[in-house]
């Protein structure tokens, strides 16, 4: 994958598993030795994150030969081998914790969001993820994200205009909030107001708002809004939205349905390493 801050954070991941040195491995593995290990799926999902998993063996042997037998976003049924690698034993030893971290973190997304998605296969409604993410590791999270089959929201505070409860508050209204936008941002840039009922949904649609999330509104409410809005701006509910509830608020008519949980409460996909030695 491309990301230019990757290898500085897999930097920072392996000086926090090693420290000043892997003692176990340095004490029983000579250093002239070579092994294969292969990563090996526990668990039916969908594979993410083995682009990274390469470079974390890369840092630590250059040379390291790194084979994919699938790539990001494709499913993997347990017990099928993901990937193997060929370097120098302790490289591959050291490297193993947080290589398996990266690519079991992010396959998890990647399953779950491709679970959750194939719930509202049926509907037009775009699954999205939020900023709801472990600090440090957004950018890998939300591609995970896209490769189990979800789209990105904003990524950060830089890349969207989003006028919350509290920005309402603190601008004195929702027309106000959207006119001091308009006049700032870059007219490239879409404007977003989160609304919890149909007053505040009018308002933002008369002021001008492009998108208009539905905070935590029931089904029947937002069934309503997309009836009012009738395509003068783009719908997206979020909050308190589950696997129990997700497709009847896709039946709703919404454009967008966003997640915290395609991220924040994913579970890990288990992936094993073995190592054979050479």
């Amino acid at each position: 994958m491309d990301y230019p801050g990757l290898n500085e954070l897999i930097s920072r991941s392996l000086a926090e598993d090693m420290g000043y040195g892997d003692i176990t491995t340095m004490s029983v593995v000579p250093q002239e030795q070579s092994s294969e290990g292969f990563l090996i799926a526990k668990a039916d999902g969908i594979i993410a994150g083995l682009g990274v998993a390469r470079a974390v063996f890369a840092q630590l042997d250059p040379e390291a030969d790194f084979t994919c037998f699938l790539e990001d976003g494709c499913p993997v049924s347990a017990g099928s081998i993901i990937a193997k690698v060929r370097g120098r034993s302790r490289a591959l030893l050291s490297a193993e914790r947080t290589a398996l971290n990266f690519l079991q973190r992010l396959s998890g997304i990647a399953t779950q969001t491709h679970y959750l998605t194939q719930l509202i296969k049926d509907y037009p409604a775009q699954l999205l993820d939020t900023r709801k993410t472990t600090p440090g590791l957004r950018i890998l999270e939300k591609y995970a994200v896209a490769a189990g089959g979800g789209c990105n929201h904003r990524f950060g505070l830089y890349d969207g205009v989003m006028i919350k409860d509290n920005h309402i508050i603190a601008a004195g209204g929702i027309a106000q909030a959207v006119v001091m936008a308009r006049a700032k941002v870059p007219h490239t840039l879409k404007i977003e107001v989160e609304v919890e009922n149909l007053v505040q949904l009018q308002e933002a649609l008369e002021a001008g708002a492009d998108i208009i999330m539905l905070d935590n509104m029931p089904p029947a409410m937002m069934k309503e809004a997309v009836t009012l809005v009738a395509g003068r701006a783009l719908l997206e509910a979020s909050g308190g939205i589950k696997a129990a509830n997700l497709a009847e608020i896709a039946q709703t008519g919404v454009d967008f349905i966003s997640m915290g949980a395609l991220t924040h409460s994913a579970v890990s996909l288990d992936i094993s390493f073995d190592l054979h030695q050479l």
